[in-house]
């Protein structure tokens, strides 16, 4: 029995040993425990101050911020009142300046009508007189036709010294000039002396070799197509024909006149011949 009585004091010592432990480390807690609630009362008096500063600076930026605003929106609006005044001048100018511009147009308006009503007249003359005008023109132009028709009734046609027959011949000035108005072919005019060297008539070169003026002869020698033709005693009025490449009808030299080492005529050539036919003169 004595070992279980050590045994239980043993046990009861323990146990106080454990809770006079734990009750020293309760107390260090509570003391820790308190501590803490120290500094963060600490903390939360510091913090309770900065907020109050910070709310104190806020409310003093917020005042300023409200005069701020409140000196712009009276800037503006005085700013306002200017560009509303200056707006409302410059929309009287203009408004003034465009009745002054349709006033203006208004007058130019009459002015021009009145320049019309004269022109109206002025043209109602003058259309009176042009057809006066007409009237007489026509009757020159049916004078002229009724003398350019016979004239050309006057012309003959012969058959050249090709054998092919001729267009109409023309002996002089006048009649020349009635078959240019035809139309009907192209007029080369040339009035030329003997010479070394040929002279250029249309699209073809001529030289005068020699004329016989009591037999109304001549010859001559010309180039077309690179190519040499030789014509001898021609007489006065007779087509001298010969061909260029790319024409179906003959070209037609005519000397209507004949002097003494010079004749002079023309040359006809179809419409539709080649152009630059003349060759060189070898």
């Amino acid at each position: 029995m004595p070992l279980i009585a050590l045994v239980l004091l043993a046990a009861i010592a323990l146990l106080a040993g454990v809770n006079v432990y734990s009750f020293l480390e309760i107390r260090s807690l509570q003391d820790e425990v308190a501590r803490q609630f120290t500094v963060v009362d600490e903390r939360l008096a510091l913090l309770d101050g900065s907020v109050e500063r910070t709310s104190t600076r806020l409310d003093s930026k917020v005042g300023e911020v409200k005069s701020l605003v409140a000196s712009a929106e009276k800037e503006l609006s005085q700013r306002t009142r200017q560009v509303e005044s200056r707006a409302l001048g410059r929309a009287s100018a203009v408004e003034k300046r465009l009745e002054e511009t349709a006033a203006d147009q208004q007058a130019k308006i009459s002015a021009v009508g009145g320049q019309l009503e004269q022109f109206q007249e002025d043209t109602t003359s003058k259309v009176g007189s042009l057809d006066g005008r007409v009237t007489t023109v026509k009757e020159e132009v049916d004078k002229t036709k009724a003398e350019l028709e016979k004239t050309i009734a006057a012309l003959s046609s012969v058959r050249g010294d090709l054998g092919v027959q001729s267009g109409l011949i023309a002996t002089n000035g006048e009649e020349l000039a009635a078959l240019k108005r035809l139309g009907e072919r192209n007029y080369y005019e040339f009035d030329m002396r003997k010479s070394r060297q040929p002279g250029k008539v249309g699209p073809v070169r001529i030289k005068l070799t020699g004329t016989d003026r009591k037999r109304n002869r001549y010859s001559l020698e010309l180039w077309a197509d690179d190519k040499k033709i030789e014509k001898r005693r021609k007489t006065l009025l007779e087509p001298v024909q010969f061909y260029v490449i790319g024409s179906r009808v003959p070209y037609e030299l005519v000397v209507n006149k004949i002097d003494k080492d010079q004749i002079a005529g023309y040359l006809a050539t179809p419409k539709d011949g080649p152009r630059g036919a003349g060759g060189s003169t070898e």
